[in-house]
């Protein structure tokens, strides 16, 4: 430091004239003016594009479930021993009539299309109440809310993955149940197996989204929206038609929208048609649902900011 520079920091009237110095000349009040909207500009910044938000996600999840090998496997096969259990069960009672099973030719090959379909149903309903869990065991749903994103885009980007392993499972237990059925593949509707397992994730993401809002306001919710899709999922004919179920929860299990999944898929795989309406109604519940739930899962997004509550679990 020379001479020159010390001299002022030692004086006090020197710190006056810094200051003095350092003050900015007042700008005329249109340039300011001016000057305003850009600065309000540079502090919003714009919200990640949709596709960019949930490949990130996807990758990201990808990653931390494969780093776990051996859970991710066993994961990926567990239905296989279900399988294995509702074949063994067919044999038993081999002889038990097939007109109530849809068209379907075994017990166990209306069991197997409950299973696949069980697999995405699971994943549509409760993934993004179990990925909100996690998020908040990990402290890291507190980043995430901060971050430009659409409530929406956090919806579609916390259940990415959970989704398409789901669809994964579901492709390899059909896969496995038509081998050991000895299904002629010529029979199915393959558009229309892709179409019901398509339509049923969409419809049926409707209670995954209204699910997380409910796990955000209620802390621990995910034991209760497991609780109620399992018995749903057991009430719309996954593993026993709904005729052999007592009279006054038929109503219950008619109305249940897994049902129309679950009678689609079969339709579709055991006859070749009939899938349409299935499909269709389908189609219209998520159309319709989606929205609403959406903005639900806003509210509670919102609702649990303003509460701080974000980070309780």
């Amino acid at each position: 430091m020379n001479e020159r520079a010390a001299e002022p920091l030692s004086d006090p009237s020197g710190r006056d004239d810094i200051r003095g110095e350092a003050a900015p000349e007042a700008q005329p009040g249109p340039a300011r003016a001016r000057e305003r909207p850009r600065s309000r500009r540079a502090l919003l910044r714009p919200p990640l594009p949709r596709g960019t938000t949930v490949r990130a996600f996807v990758r990201r999840d990808f990653l931390v479930t494969r780093s776990y090998r051996v859970p991710f496997a066993l994961d990926a096969v567990s239905g296989v021993f279900l399988l294995a259990t509702y074949y063994f069960v067919s044999r038993t009672f081999k002889g038990v009539p097939t007109e109530s099973l849809h068209g379907a030719p075994s017990y166990f090959a209306f069991a197997a299309v409950g299973a696949a379909i069980g697999a995405v149903v699971e994943t549509a309903c409760t993934g993004i109440a179990s990925r909100i869990r996690q998020e908040q065991l990990a402290g890291t749903l507190e980043i995430l809310v901060v971050q430009p994103l659409r409530s929406f885009d956090l919806c579609l980007g916390l259940v990415g993955f959970p989704f398409l392993f789901g669809l994964f499972r579901a492709a390899l237990y059909l896969g496995l149940a038509l081998a050991w059925i000895e299904l002629d593949l010529a029979t199915p509707s393959w558009p229309g197996v892709l179409v019901i397992f398509l339509t049923t994730g969409a419809a049926l993401a409707t209670i995954g989204i209204i699910s997380g809002a409910f796990t955000l306001l209620f802390k621990g919710g995910t034991t209760v929206v497991g609780f109620g899709l399992f018995a749903l999922t057991l009430l719309s004919g996954s593993v026993f038609p709904i005729s052999t179920l007592p009279g006054w929860l038929q109503p219950i299990g008619n109305a249940s929208p897994l049902r129309f999944a679950f009678d689609g898929a079969r339709s579709a795989l055991f006859q070749g048609s009939g899938w349409g309406a299935d499909a269709l109604w389908l189609s219209t519940f998520g159309v319709v649902g989606i929205p609403i739930a959406a903005l639900a899962f806003d509210r509670a997004l919102h609702r649990t900011k303003r509460k701080a509550s974000l980070g309780q679990y």
